[in-house]
């Protein structure tokens, strides 16, 4: 008995020693995402894959094409990684490709031909903290500041149906806001709130 709760602990420990390595979320994405059956057949038969965005605090609007050719094109990535900026005080990072995937391949399940909706895309640690400090619904560890969350609405699309059709997708978080009419959608850890 003793010896079992030893190496469950052990077990546990390797667990969140990888999960705050990233390897363990990285690997849990990747393989949700190849396992998605939708997201097996959207990416195999998109030659290009392309994205839209408007940015409701900076009022930019980006089209663009941000995979071409078996490859994402570094180009748009700048481009996205720019128009997803904090708001607050101008700073970037790089957004998570798997974020990009997901939200393409939510597009095309809902069938949208509108831009994103962004309220919340990267978020610095500072401002994190601002809102921490002023909303009990952020976290104190948000993806917003790798890079990996978005916060949007589309539209044309009902709320709750953008919600159930990002949870279909078993691609990472999705939080659902309706008194402030947006989802959250990162590609952290599969779970739903």
């Amino acid at each position: 008995m003793v010896e079992a709760m030893l190496h469950a602990a052990r077990a546990a420990s390797a667990i969140k020693a990888w999960f705050c390595s990233g390897l363990l979320r990285y690997l849990l994405v990747t393989i949700a995402i190849l396992l998605s059956p939708i997201a097996v057949a959207d990416l195999a038969n998109s030659e290009t894959r392309s994205l839209s965005f408007y940015n409701l605090h900076t009022e930019e609007k980006l089209n663009i094409i941000y995979w071409q050719n078996g490859q994402y094109q570094a180009d748009a990535l700048t481009a996205i990684n720019r128009v997803l900026r904090d708001h607050r005080n101008g700073q970037q990072t790089s957004i998570d490709p798997q974020l990009l995937e997901l939200l393409f391949q939510l597009q095309q399940k809902v069938q949208s031909k509108q831009p994103f909706h962004v309220i919340s895309g990267y978020r610095s640690p500072a401002s994190n903290e601002l809102l921490r400090k002023n909303s009990s619904g952020v976290a104190r560890k948000s993806y917003h500041m790798l890079g990996m969350a978005i916060d949007i609405r589309l539209p044309d699309i009902k709320l709750e149906v953008l919600r159930d059709a990002a949870i279909e997708l078993g691609g990472g978080g999705v939080g659902y806001y309706p008194g402030s009419d947006f989802i959250h959608l990162d590609s952290g850890p599969v779970r739903q709130w």
